[in-house]
């Protein structure tokens, strides 16, 4: 907790606390710190425990995801309110997971959109790797119903869904663009030079584009 205090930088958190973490601390350092620690499933636990949002990253880095219940990662999840534990806790923890598949359908359907959207970015990786069951044109009938008023992170997730539908499915992906094009959600997102708009059909063209020119 010492080592991670003395790498806040004002700065950094200024930046970060307009997106909703509140740490100040260089992801690059901080991986560091994790990488000097190794793998230490205890020390993650008390970590994670501190509620520091720096202290956490670390513990998620440590950590050894398959050795987590269903039940914790729940409890864990709901716990983890700042974006950036949240994002990280599913991708780096949640997805390693034998229990990923029961987490992702019980939090899709969750009343908490927080916790909903963990739901749909599990969905997305899904949509992207292997749709297998997944009721794809069902998806797109739920982002076009409800994705225009979902709260952000929710919003989010969904418009991820939705561009990964586009992308990967080539059967669907005109319907894909027209909902992108009806609903205009993230349309007008400030995008820096050189990155990829998050509107969808910007961004399922451009990603088919690379592909095809690969």
């Amino acid at each position: 907790m010492a080592e991670l205090a003395a790498l806040e930088d004002p700065k950094i958190r200024a930046v970060n606390e307009r997106h909703g973490d509140d740490h100040g601390v260089n992801l690059t350092k901080l991986r560091a710190v994790a990488k000097s620690l190794k793998t230490q499933h205890d020390l993650s636990g008390e970590l994670w425990g501190t509620g520091d949002t720096a202290a956490r990253l670390v513990a998620i880095l440590i950590c050894r995801p398959k050795a987590y219940s269903a039940s914790e990662l729940d409890a864990m999840l709901r716990d983890a309110r700042v974006p950036k534990v949240h994002g990280w806790l599913v991708s780096y923890v949640v997805k390693k997971s034998p229990h990923v598949e029961e987490l992702r359908v019980a939090w899709f359907a969750d009343a908490d959109p927080v916790v909903a959207s963990a739901g749909w970015a599990l969905t997305s990786d899904r949509v992207a790797k292997d749709s297998g069951d997944l009721d794809l044109p069902e998806l797109l009938d739920l982002i076009e119903a409800h994705m225009k008023d979902a709260p952000d992170r929710l919003q989010w997730a969904m418009n991820e869904c939705l561009a990964n539908i586009g992308i990967h499915h080539p059967e669907l992906r005109a319907r894909a663009v027209g909902i992108g094009e009806r609903l205009e959600v993230l349309k007008d997102y400030p995008t820096p030079p050189n990155c990829t708009s998050p509107y969808a059909p910007i961004w399922i063209y451009e990603i088919v584009r690379r592909q095809t020119q690969s």
